[in-house]
């Protein structure tokens, strides 16, 4: 099956999107989440954050600034080896498009940002979202960004959480909501749809489904982000982010 999160194209704009320049004042996504899902932490332990969906792993990195241990898992192959790469201290050379064929080559690596030594607190691996396994437990942060939309079954997805989280953690999710069937199969949509004659959202899916183990302990925020397909063509979004306490039990 065709995954474009595979081809060369999705790379080049992804590794612009995590760590090249910001665009129409619009800070960097990654490291914005990241930030956020620290400063929601408060003071609760921070042993242990997932990033699922961490793409080619900005925001996993910047998690380990604030946990003893940060584990990114993406499906895409090639997203997980630039990750892994960017960890073991290698440059990486990506294409910036412009027009047609026409654009820049691109340079990064680790030591372009102040990481210190957290990118020995980081390991990567791909991995289905709704396939974890039996080692994804016991995590204090689990952040899924823009990854919601993305998966075959969010409702299977959401019921696996709180096998995947302490007590007292959080589930930060943060997307904005292109739901697509070639991602998720219209019968397993959470939400826009219309469900007995009455609109449905995301946000009212999610809170039936996660309801029984989680409590939302804070009201959804915007959160904005740019990806820059050519010099002329920027994908500007808002993505939702909403914060989910797990509770005892």
């Amino acid at each position: 099956m065709y995954n474009p999160y595979e081809t060369d194209e999705l790379l080049n704009q992804y590794l612009a999107f995590h760590y090249g320049i910001d665009y129409f004042d619009v800070p960097n996504y990654p490291v914005r989440c990241a930030q956020l899902c620290l400063e929601f932490m408060g003071n609760r332990p921070r042993r242990k954050a997932l990033d699922l969906g961490c793409a080619v792993g900005r925001s996993t990195f910047e998690l380990a600034l604030g946990f003893d241990a940060a584990v990114g898992v993406d499906l895409s192959a090639r997203f997980i080896h630039a990750a892994q790469q960017l960890q073991q201290g290698n440059t990486l050379n990506y294409f910036l498009h412009d027009e047609g064929d026409l654009g820049r080559a691109m340079q990064v690596s680790l030591g372009d940002f102040d990481y210190g030594g957290c990118d020995q607190r980081v390991a990567f691996s791909q991995g289905d979202a709704c396939k974890l396994g039996t080692e994804h437990t016991g995590y204090d942060l689990i952040f899924a960004g823009n990854l919601i939309d993305r998966v075959n079954n969010p409702t299977e997805f959401l019921n696996d959480m709180p096998h995947r989280i302490v007590p007292g953690g959080l589930l930060v999710i943060s997307s904005p909501y292109t739901l697509l069937t070639e991602y998720t199969p219209k019968e397993n949509w959470l939400g826009g749809i219309e469900e007995n004659g009455n609109p449905k959202t995301m946000l009212q899916g999610m809170q039936v489904v996660l309801a029984p183990h989680f409590t939302q302990v804070r009201e959804p925020m915007n959160v904005p982000f740019v990806i820059r397909e050519t010099a002329r063509k920027y994908q500007h979004s808002l993505a939702e982010m909403t914060v989910w306490e797990r509770r005892p039990g």
